[in-house]
């Protein structure tokens, strides 16, 4: 997956800007007492807390030339992490996890390396999808439900483990899939697009854009989803997955 992020990653240090209220709920699951953290397939280096040591893994180049800081960086995959056991106080994965090629090996890793804590930001693939994906792309969704670990996975590689549901809001700056959900007009920009993933994968994007630019100058959209500007945040599925590595 190295190869993909080298090819589509160019725009991610610009679009996938860490939310604070997500990264809020990050660092609450890492823990008052957690003093070094691995952060794992860490890309441009989105939601890496910045009151306590991190040493970041990464098999891209694309993405690591666009991190900010470098020299607590190593290039290598979650299958392999280059570390003694327990080197760390807590591991860290950001929607990632669906671009390992050894699920299992990689959340071994995870805790392997990890003393105390496991936690994954991730998506749940028995989650419903939003109008984006059900209206223009179902693709997106019918292949995100094949590559995101089901949550049951973490739970067989970590045993117990607590899922915490993110919302995200209606003005989340961090780039992903799901993050413009009160914003329609943003999918039209393929600057946007471009920091997620999923769209290289999507034929005849701009054919399904313009669907969308349609139905926004008729009012379409507005009549099928116009509810959605009320609402401040919204549940799209995604969660975070902590392990607390002592109760294994």
């Amino acid at each position: 997956m190295a190869e993909l992020y080298d090819s589509i990653g160019s725009g991610y240090a610009t679009r996938r800007r860490p939310d604070p209220r997500i990264a809020q709920r990050l660092r609450a699951c890492l823990g008052s007492s957690c003093r070094s953290v691995v952060n794992v397939g860490a890309g441009a280096g989105s939601y890496e807390p910045d009151d306590v040591p991190v040493v970041a893994v990464e098999p891209s180049r694309a993405m690591i030339e666009q991190r900010r800081s470098r020299q607590r960086l190593v290039q290598a995959r979650a299958e392999a992490l280059p570390f003694r056991d327990a080197t760390f106080d807590a591991a860290m994965a950001v929607l990632t996890t669906h671009h390992w090629t050894g699920l299992a090996t990689g959340l071994d890793e995870c805790a392997r390396t990890a003393r105390h804590r496991v936690v994954c930001l991730t998506w749940d693939p028995d989650a419903p999808g939003f109008w984006l994906v059900d209206d223009y792309v179902p693709e997106l969704l019918a292949h995100d439900r094949r590559v995101f670990p089901p949550l049951s996975a973490y739970a067989r590689a970590w045993g117990r483990i607590d899922v915490v549901p993110v919302p995200i809001p209606a003005d989340c700056i961090d780039g992903f899939l799901g993050a413009y959900w009160q914003r329609p007009t943003a999918y039209l920009d393929a600057t946007v697009r471009s920091a997620m993933s999923s769209f290289a994968r999507v034929p005849d994007v701009a054919a399904r854009m313009d669907r969308l630019a349609n139905d926004l100058r008729s009012g379409a959209w507005q009549r099928r989803h116009g509810h959605l500007l009320a609402h401040a945040e919204l549940d799209l599925g995604y969660r975070l997955v902590v392990a607390d590595l002592a109760a294994r």
